[in-house]
């Protein structure tokens, strides 16, 4: 196009736009397509001696769009992956003129060294620049940013150390198929995202975490890693901590066999810390003993949100196939995250955190904030389809806390009514034994059994599968619509008016009984202050309430030993 006083290249469809910004009518002269420019030299705007010769026109790829700038955009290989991916296709050296505290280097010139990228040092660009800007405006667009300071976060090429991940790719999507993943979707994220997974970068530039026990000559920057610098490393390691190697000086570190000890420095890039956290199969699981598990053995089960497919689950994956050709784990559960009750993510700075504390022991005014208890979060926990996100708050609580009164004013109501049964293991406890008088009960106490099985078998399996809103849904409708409304509501009669060691009474105990044996045992894993405190108001059982004789209901054998 040309603007009267220059001739511009700009893309097509920004002409319109770039002519109202510029206040400047501009008369198009000629199209031709991006592609045609490639290999055109250009003098760079602000010259730069570190970087020989003219800059070369490049084909981008999809990321540079029409929807604001020319069309054009500069290409800083050392500074984006979009870009460094360009530099890659073009041969494009990743300069990067800036340092670790994101400042020019002396690379970006002499009078900017030292300058902050970010503030200063682009001021002086711009300045610089002088009349060769066409156009100076605010830019809106997509910018990774710092989640704690809010601030921007400056991209740059380092050097690195990379794990290649080709050589046991087969074996580690060979693993997750041998895994159990609860929901099963994860196995199919995990897959896809192990598939296309590209070299693993294990070094950090950070002042704290697992030193990257690595050596550099101080002249040529070579690295010096061997088995034996490695041996010596593992045993000082072994010895004294991973803080040996930032505590001894570089002559101690190195073994004897190195000669020229004094032409090293020790390296300061840490270890990335999925690293660390993915080989907690052999830090933990292998080194304890009363985990009852052998050094090769997996885990029975990793637990962690939905996120860490890309990173707990993925890190200890590849370092255990890496190893021993296994995954590290038998089984995987993945869950959502706890959201507030409009959906928002929780935040210190929004206000909108829910602490689990004040839930479980009330605030300052407790008529405003009751205090629920650990059970009653646990069971909003269990309500929750917690393979999605979930919401929580005040409303959400209350609705909990009432189907929990509702299931515990039924458990007294029935624990009041077998007040007056002779102490298990006598002599007349044996008419109150249901099992043993199965065929002489009423069609609705052995209706009630039945249901009571089948709640059982439910439970179990729901548990099983880590499914614990099916086990919630199956207890609360059992205790509220058969128990309460239905056959507690019928048998009012029996257990009233009638005498009270007649056998309709007796029969109508026998089945309560029952269900106060089971229901405990089905209710420890939601609710364990709940039916540890059935369990000691049973007035048919041995000892007294806490006493030794009476134990817990954690004691049972069954079915924690399924």
């Amino acid at each position: 196009v040309d603007s009267g006083e220059r001739k511009l290249i700009v893309a097509e469809d920004l002409v319109d736009e770039l002519a109202a910004k510029f206040d400047t009518p501009l008369n198009v002269i000629g199209l031709l397509k991006g592609e045609a420019l490639v290999g055109t030299t250009y003098s760079r705007p602000v010259p730069n001696n570190a970087i020989p010769g003219d800059a070369s026109v490049v084909l981008g790829g999809d990321y540079i769009t029409s929807e604001g700038g020319t069309g054009l955009v500069h290409t800083a290989p050392g500074h984006g992956q979009d870009d460094y991916q360009t530099g890659l296709k073009y041969d494009l050296p990743p300069f990067s003129p800036v340092d670790a505290a994101g400042k020019f280097t002396s690379e970006a010139g002499a009078d900017l060294e030292g300058l902050p990228v970010l503030t200063k040092g682009s001021e002086e660009i711009t300045e610089r620049l002088g009349d060769k800007v066409l156009l100076s405006e605010p830019y809106e667009h997509r910018y990774p940013y710092d989640w704690r300071t809010k601030k921007p976060v400056l991209m740059r090429a380092t050097d690195q150390w990379f794990a290649s991940v080709d050589s046991f790719r087969e074996d580690a999507l060979r693993a997750i198929n041998e895994v159990e993943w609860t929901p099963s979707v994860g196995k199919n994220r995990i897959s896809a995202m192990t598939e296309l997974r590209g070299d693993w970068c294990i070094s950090r530039q950070r002042s704290w975490g697992v030193p990257l026990p690595v050596f550099y000559h101080k002249e040529t920057g070579e690295p010096l890693v061997t088995d034996e610098t490695l041996d010596r490393i593992v045993s000082l390691v072994e010895e004294r901590g991973t803080n040996v190697w930032f505590e001894l000086e570089v002559d101690e570190l190195l073994p004897d066999t190195i000669s020229n000890k004094g032409d090293y420095v020790k390296g300061t890039d840490t270890m990335d810390v999925w690293f660390d956290s993915g080989t907690s199969w052999a830090g933990v699981v292998g080194q304890r003993s009363e985990l009852g598990k052998s050094d090769d053995e997996p885990a029975d089960l990793y637990l962690e949100g939905s996120d860490q497919h890309r990173g707990w689950f993925q890190s200890s994956l590849l370092t255990s196939v890496a190893c021993r050709n296994k995954a590290p784990y038998s089984s995987v559960l993945t869950h959502g995250f706890v959201l507030d009750e409009k959906g928002f993510k929780m935040s210190k700075s929004l206000g909108n955190v829910v602490d689990p504390k004040l839930v479980i022991e009330g605030g300052n005014n407790l008529k405003k904030e009751p205090a629920y208890g650990a059970d009653v979060l646990r069971l909003w926990v269990a309500t929750v389809d917690y393979s999605s996100d979930v919401r929580i708050g005040p409303n959400a609580i209350k609705q909990v806390f009432e189907q929990y009164r509702k299931l515990r004013n039924t458990l007294r109501y029935m624990v009041g009514n077998v007040a007056d049964v002779p102490k298990e293991g006598s002599a007349d406890f044996a008419a109150y034994d249901a099992s043993a008088q199965y065929d002489t009960l009423p069609s609705l106490d052995k209706w009630l059994l039945g249901r009571l099985n089948a709640l059982e078998v439910e439970c179990y399996d729901a548990y099983d599968q880590y499914q614990f809103q099916r086990a919630v849904n199956a207890l609360s409708a059992f205790a509220t619509n058969e128990l309460s409304a239905l056959y507690l509501d019928v048998a009012k009669d029996r257990l009233y008016v009638s005498p009270q060691h007649s056998a309709r009474r007796r029969s109508c105990q026998s089945v309560l009984i029952a269900c106060l044996n089971t229901l405990p045992r089905l209710l420890a894993p939601l609710l364990p202050h709940l039916a540890e405190e059935l369990w000691q108001a049973l007035p048919y059982k041995a000892g007294d309430a806490f006493s030794s004789e009476r134990g817990s209901v954690f004691d049972l054998a069954e079915p924690w030993t399924r």
